[in-house]
C-alpha cells in the first residue's frame, strides 16, 4: 500500500442515506428532548412560597445569561470576521465555516440557556414531589430534567455535523471548524462566566452565614442565598451543559478530520454513526433510571448508567463490522508523513475490528473514569472520609488533607487515559493518521454516553436547589426533608464523577485536534506545492525537525502551554477571591445595617447581591477568554508551527492535570462537608463542621469555576492552531514567507495578553470596603 494525500470525497448514494438517517436521528433526540420537558412541567411547581423563591431565582438566572449573552455577542462578532480573514481552500468553504461558526456558538448557548430554564423549574418541583409524593417522582423530575438537556445536547451536536456532512461533502470537515470552534468559544466563555458567578456566591454565603453567623445553608435571613442558587444554575447547568456540547461538536470535528484522512468517505461518515447510537441508547437510559424499593438513587443512576453504555458498545461495534471495510484492499490511506518522505509500514490488520475496539475502549475510560473519580470523591470511600476525619484538627489539616487526595487522584486519572491513548496507538498498526483516527473514535466512544452524563451531571444543581428552596421556604420537613437530603447527597457525588468525564472527554478530543492539527499542516504544504510556490527541502526539514520534542522550539512550546493552564486557573481562583471578597462585605453590611433580618423582621436585599455577582463574573471572564485566544496565536506566528504543536502538547499534559487535580480536591472537599453535617464527628455548628466549611469553600472555585473551565480552553486553543496553522505555515515557508509580518502578529497577540491580565492584576484581591470598620463592627449571631 501507497500512502496518497488526495482528498477529492463525494458522498455516494448508500452514504449520503447513512447521513440523513444520522440527520433524523438527530431530530428524534430533539423531540424526545422535548417530551422530557414536558413530563417535567406537568407536575406540580409547589407551595405559593416555593413559587415565589423560584421566581426570585429564575428572574436572576435569566437576568445573568441574557448580559451574558450580549457581553459574549461581541467576541462572536469580532470571531465571525477574523474567521473570514483566514485563508481557506475557497469562498465557498470560508464563508460556510464562518456561518457554522455562529451556529455551534448559538447552539452552545441555546443548550446552556434550556439546561437553566428547565433547572429553575424543576427544583419548586422536585421539592414539592419529595413533601407530598416521596423520592421517586422527585428523582424522576431531577434526572428526566438532566435528561432533557441531554437530549438537547446530544440532538442539536447531531444535526448540525449531519447538516454540515450533507451540504460540504468532502469540505465538511473544514467547515466543521468554524462549528466547534464557536461551541467551544461560547462555552468556555460560559464556564467561566457562570463559574465565577456560582462559587463568588456559595462562598460569600458559606464564609458569612456559616461560619460568622451560625445559621443554616440556604437560611432565608442570608442575604447571599438567591444569589447561591441562581449560580447553581447558570453555572453548574448552563455552564456544564454547554462544555458537554461543545466536546460533542469538537470530537465530531476532530473524528471527521482525520477519519477523511485516514479512510476517505467511510472516515467521513462512521464518526456520525457512532453518536447517533448514543442518542438512541441514551433515550434508554433516561427512560430506566428508576430506584428500586431499598435502594439508593444513586445506585439506580449507575447502573442506568452502565446499562446504556453496555448497549452503546456492542451496537458500535455491529456499526463498524457493517460500516467499515474489512481489510486495505481498496482503501488509500493519506498518511501525512509521506509528505516529509516517511513511510509507513504495510498495513495487514481489519480497520473494521481495530475501529471497534477503538470505540470500545472510549465507552470502558468513561465507565473507569466514573468509577476512579467516585471513589476518591464519593461519601462512601475511604479518601472522603479520611478528609472528613481531619476536621477534628482543624481547617488546616482539612485543606491539606483535600490536596493531597487532589493531587493523588490526578496521577491515577492520567496514567489511565495515557493508557487508553497510547493502545489506541497500538491499534494504528504503525500508521499515525490511523492510530490518531482511533483516538478520536474513542472519543466518539465517550459520546455514546454524553446523554446520561448530562443527566447525572443535572441531576445535581436540581436536588441542591430544590432542598434550598424547601429550607427557605419552611414549607417541607420530617420525611421530605430526609428525601431531598438524601437526593443532595446523591446529586453531589453524580456532578463530581461526571466532571471526570468531562474532562477524560476534553483530553481526548484535544489530543484528536492535535493529530488534526498536523493534517492542516500538512493539507497546506501539499496545497503550496500543487500551486507551484517553491518549497525547498531544507525548509521541509527544519519545519519537521522543529516537531521533534528535543528541539529548543518545541520544548519552549511545552512550557509555554503548560505555563498557560496556570496563568489561565490562577485568573480564574483569582476573579472567584475578588468577587467573593465583594459579596462577604455586603452580607455583613446588611446584617450589620438591618438588624431586623436575624429576627425576620426585616427581609434582606437579596437583588443586591444578585447583581454584584452578575457584574464582578462578567468583568472578570474577559481576561481568561484573550489568553485560551491569542496565546496560541502569539506563539505560533513568533516561533512556529513546531514551538506551536508543543505548546499545545505541554497544555493538554499540564490541563489534564491540574483539571483532574482541582475537580477532586474540590469534590472531596464538599463531601467531606457532607459526611459532618449527617452527624460525623460532631456534626453540624462544631469546630469540625466550621472546619471542612472553609474546605469546603476553597474547593469551590477549584471545582467548580477553574477545574471545569480548563476543559473547554484546551479544545479552544487547539481549534485556534488547526484555524491558524496555515497561515503559519505559508508566512513561514516558501516564496511568500514575511518574517516581519508574522512577528507583528505575534506582538500584537502578546499586547492583548499583556493589556488583559495587567488590568485584571489591578483590581483589589481584597476587594470591598473598610476592612477594619467591617471587622470591628462584627457579625450578628443567630
Amino acid at each position: 500500500m501507497t500512502p496518497v494525500l488526495t482528498r477529492d470525497i463525494d458522498l455516494g448514494g448508500g452514504e449520503y442515506s447513512i447521513v440523513v438517517v444520522v440527520l433524523l436521528i438527530s431530530i428524534a433526540a430533539l423531540i424526545m428532548g422535548w417530551k422530557f420537558r414536558q413530563e417535567v412541567l406537568a407536575t406540580s411547581p409547589g407551595t405559593d412560597s416555593m413559587k415565589q423563591i423560584g421566581a426570585a431565582v429564575q428572574e436572576g438566572a435569566q437576568a445573568f445569561l441574557r448580559r451574558q449573552f450580549k457581553t459574549l455577542g461581541i467576541f462572536a462578532v469580532l470571531a465571525f470576521f477574523l474567521l473570514m480573514a483566514l485563508p481557506a481552500d475557497d469562498t465557498g468553504v470560508r464563508i460556510g465555516r464562518s456561518l457554522f461558526f455562529l451556529l455551534g456558538a448559538a447552539s452552545s448557548a441555546a443548550i446552556g440557556y434550556l439546561g437553566m430554564s428547565l433547572a429553575t423549574e424543576a427544583n419548586m418541583r422536585v421539592a414539592e414531589s419529595a413533601r407530598t409524593s416521596g423520592r421517586d417522582l422527585g428523582m424522576r423530575i431531577a434526572f428526566r430534567t438532566g435528561g432533557t438537556v441531554g437530549m438537547f445536547t446530544v440532538g442539536l451536536g447531531l444535526l448540525g455535523a449531519s447538516l454540515v456532512v450533507l451540504i460540504y461533502q468532502g469540505d465538511a470537515p473544514k467547515v466543521l471548524e468554524g462549528f466547534g470552534f464557536g461551541a467551544a468559544l461560547l462555552a468556555m466563555f460560559m464556564r467561566v462566566g457562570g463559574g465565577i458567578f456560582t462559587k463568588a456566591a456559595d462562598v460569600g454565603a458559606d464564609l458569612v452565614g456559616k461560619v460568622e453567623a451560625g445559621i443554616p445553608e440556604d437560611d432565608p435571613r442570608n442575604a447571599a442565598t438567591i444569589a447561591d442558587n441562581v449560580g447553581d444554575n447558570v453555572g453548574d447547568c448552563a455552564g456544564m451543559a454547554a462544555d458537554l456540547f461543545e466536546s460533542y461538536a469538537v470530537t465530531l470535528v476532530a473524528a471527521l478530520i482525520l477519519g477523511t484522512a485516514a479512510l476517505g468517505v467511510s472516515g467521513l461518515t462512521f464518526p456520525l454513526i457512532i453518536p447517533a447510537i448514543g442518542a438512541l441508547t441514551a433515550m434508554l437510559g433516561v427512560y430506566i433510571t428508576k430506584a428500586r424499593p431499598d435502594e439508593s438513587a444513586l445506585t439506580a443512576i449507575n447502573r442506568g448508567f452502565y446499562v446504556s453504555a453496555l448497549i452503546a458498545a456492542g451496537a458500535s461495534a455491529l456499526a463498524a463490522f457493517v460500516f467499515l471495510p474489512w481489510d486495505f484492499d481498496d482503501i488509500e490511506v493519506n498518511d501525512p508523513m509521506a509528505l516529509f518522505g516517511l513511510t509507513t509500514p504495510e498495513l495487514d490488520f481489519n480497520p473494521a475490528v481495530h475501529a471497534a475496539a477503538a470505540v470500545l475502549i472510549g465507552i470502558v475510560l468513561a465507565a473507569f473514569i466514573l468509577w476512579l473519580t467516585g471513589y476518591f470523591t464519593g461519601t462512601e470511600d475511604r479518601p472522603t472520609k479520611d478528609v472528613a476525619r481531619t476536621s477534628l484538627t482543624g481547617p488546616a489539616t482539612v485543606v491539606l488533607s483535600g490536596i493531597g487526595v487532589g493531587l493523588e487522584s490526578a496521577v491515577y486519572t492520567s496514567a489511565t487515559i495515557a493508557a487508553a491513548v497510547y493502545l489506541l496507538y497500538l491499534l494504528g498498526g504503525g500508521s499515525l493518521i490511523l492510530s490518531l483516527f482511533f483516538v478520536a473514535l474513542a472519543g466518539c466512544g465517550v459520546l455514546t454516553t454524553v446523554g446520561v452524563i448530562v443527566a447525572m451531571d443535572t441531576f445535581g444543581p436540581v436536588s441542591d436547589n430544590a432542598q434550598g428552596i424547601a429550607e427557605m421556604s419552611g414549607d417541607v420537613d420530617g420525611e421530605g426533608a430526609q428525601i431531598l437530603t438524601e437526593l443532595d447527597a446523591v446529586g453531589n457525588t453524580t456532578k463530581a464523577i461526571t466532571k471526570g468525564i468531562a474532562i477524560a472527554t476534553a483530553v481526548l478530543a484535544a489530543t484528536a485536534l492535535f493529530g488534526s492539527y498536523l493534517d492542516a499542516i500538512v493539507e497546506s504544504l501539499r496545497g503550496m506545492v500543487d500551486d507551484g510556490t517553491s518549497v525547498s527541502a531544507d525548509e521541509v526539514s527544519s519545519l519537521l525537525q522543529s516537531y521533534m520534542v528535543f528541539d529548543p522550539r518545541a520544548l519552549v512550546g511545552v512550557l509555554l502551554g503548560g505555563a498557560v493552564v496556570f496563568l489561565f486557573s490562577g485568573l480564574a481562583i483569582n476573579a472567584v477571591t475578588r468577587a467573593a471578597g465583594a459579596i462577604v462585605f455586603e452580607v455583613r453590611r446588611q446584617f450589620r445595617e438591618m438588624p431586623g433580618i436575624m429576627n425576620y423582621t426585616q427581609k434582606p436585599e437579596y437583588a443586591r447581591v444578585v447583581d454584584i455577582c452578575t457584574k464582578d463574573s462578567l468583568r472578570e471572564l474577559a481576561t481568561p477568554g484573550l489568553l485560551a485566544i491569542f496565546a496560541p496565536i502569539a506563539v505560533g506566528f513568533a516561533l512556529g508551527v513546531g514551538a506551536l504543536a508543543g505548546y499545545l502538547a505541554g497544555a493538554i499534559g499540564t490541563g489534564v492535570l491540574m483539571a483532574v487535580f482541582l475537580a477532586n480536591s474540590g469534590g472531596a472537599w464538599d463531601n467531606a462537608k457532607k459526611i459532618v453535617e449527617d452527624g460525623h464527628h460532631g456534626g453540624k455548628g462544631t469546630a469540625a463542621h466550621e472546619a471542612t466549611v472553609i474546605g469546603d469553600t476553597v474547593g469551590d472555585p477549584f471545582k467548580d469555576t477553574a477545574g471545569p473551565a480548563i476543559n473547554p480552553l484546551l479544545k479552544v486553543m487547539n481549534l485556534v492552531a488547526l484555524l491558524i496553522a496555515p497561515a503559519v505555515v505559508a508566512l513561514s515557508i516558501g516564496d511568500d514567507a514575511n518574517g516581519l509580518l508574522r512577528w507583528l502578529i505575534a506582538l500584537v497577540a502578546m499586547a492583548v495578553i499583556v493589556a488583559a491580565v495587567w488590568i485584571s492584576k489591578r483590581r483589589d484581591l481584597a476587594i470591598g470596603g473598610d476592612v477594619e470598620e467591617t471587622a470591628d463592627a462584627g457579625t450578628p449571631q443567630a
